[in-house]
């Protein structure tokens, strides 16, 4: 073993790696802690981030957008025609929510024929093809659990009619697990039990898959970034971009009128200032209530996890830190004596960044509006809100056949 983490292993008196120390382990597992950042193990400790004072942000609503759609429109389609717009589709998560036990993206959503995910959200960044006669760049950001199967689903698939020349995967960062006092968990004894980074990790993903000069080569100024579980979204919106960019705004985010003052979404607001997201239980009931002299809501457009950012201004933050949101999980490990153990309640702490915090780093941000009904269908759970069958309603009532 590398003598610089066997080094730190002693300097953090590791509990469950300390057997390993003086001998030969699998190359998989030397390479993780070769890679890993010790310093996530001091953050289990720290208090936990402060948030700055809250303040209401405008959106730009639905009848303004509806009154300059052709001027944002001609603007977005020539920037697209350049070849200044990328799109990141997100998919390293799996469909477990909904009984399925691969790539989100390859769930058939289908009635009376297949419908993948992954094939309607083609569909959709298909509109804007054929609408700017130009392929748009697209980037799909996998997991290590799902990479193998998602690329070759697609090359199975004939890339659902789009030209495989402009799509890129790249797999998301990984991060290992740590239990209650900062020891570091083996999953197997070749591996330390790892997550996925979260989605605020996808741009450190592609800059470590070299993916940005990729970028450069096609001169791409913009991206937008969206999830892989809502099957309405617009991609590539020329009417989106086009508003950004007359905006003189640095990133933009698609938002929906809030169903009511307390719908369990975050919230564009600013922060200290800055563009940011507010969570749904950061707001206190008089904030959540609060109203113009439209009546509308104060805190009242959701985000619905489709953002447009500048490259420029992420190349320049890609040294930042995002902030770590530590959450409990239960992660089955190997004990001290090498054994598998599998917890039933949370034992450990999982490191995520969220993108949402990415927002709060650039200077600016246009919320702009969309229809709840025509951009809106997240599949999240197997039954219920948000659900498979939601999105099929949803679907059906776009015109798009199931």
């Amino acid at each position: 073993m590398n003598t610089d983490v066997e080094k730190r292993i002693e300097e953090t008196n590791q509990r469950y790696l300390s057997r390993l120390i003086g001998k030969e382990i699998p190359q998989k597992l030397e390479k993780q802690l070769e890679e890993m950042d010790w310093s996530y193990l001091n953050l289990i400790h720290e208090k936990k981030q402060e948030r700055g004072s809250f303040a209401p942000l405008a959106a730009v609503e639905l009848p303004e957008i509806e009154d300059r759609k052709e001027e944002y429109r001609k603007v977005g389609l020539a920037a697209i025609r350049k070849g200044k717009v990328g799109a990141i589709l997100l998919a390293g998560g799996q469909g477990t929510r909904l009984g399925f036990d691969k790539a989100k993206g390859m769930f058939n959503i289908g009635v009376h024929k297949n419908l993948y995910i992954f094939e309607q959200l083609i569909a959709n960044l298909m509109e804007v093809k054929r609408e700017a006669g130009v392929w748009i760049p697209l980037y799909i950001m996998t997991s290590e659990k799902n990479d193998k199967q998602t690329r070759a689903f697609f090359l199975e698939h004939d890339y659902f009619g789009y030209c495989p020349d402009y799509i890129r995967f790249f797999v998301q960062e990984m991060v290992p697990a740590v239990d209650f006092e900062g020891n570091v968990l083996m999953e197997a004894e070749d591996s330390l039990a790892m997550s996925p980074n979260g989605n605020g990790g996808w741009f450190k993903s592609m800059l470590r898959a070299g993916l940005d000069a990729d970028l450069k080569e096609k001169g791409v100024e913009w991206l937008n970034v969206f999830a892989v579980d809502n099957v309405l979204q617009r991609i590539a919106d020329p009417v989106f971009v086009g508003a950004t960019i007359l905006s003189g705004n640095v990133s933009g985010s698609k938002v929906v009128r809030k169903v009511s003052p307390h719908e369990k979404v975050g919230a564009m607001c600013l922060e200290n200032g800055k563009p940011s997201i507010v969570e749904y239980y950061e707001l206190t009931p008089e904030m959540a209530e609060a109203t113009d002299e439209k009546g509308t809501l104060l805190y009242g457009f959701g985000v619905i996890l489709n953002y447009l950012f500048r490259v420029d201004c992420l190349l320049e933050l890609s040294g930042s830190r995002l902030p770590l949101h530590i959450v409990e999980k239960k992660v089955p490990y190997l004990d001290e004596n090498g054994a598998l153990q599998k917890p039933e309640e949370p034992n450990a702490y999982k490191f995520e960044t969220l993108i949402l915090d990415m927002i709060y780093m650039m200077d600016n941000c246009l919320a702009f509006e969309v229809e709840r009904e025509r951009e809106f269908a997240p599949i999240k759970n197997a039954v219920g809100t948000d659900s498979v069958e939601t999105a099929r309603e949803l679907l059906v009532k776009n015109a798009v056949a199931i």
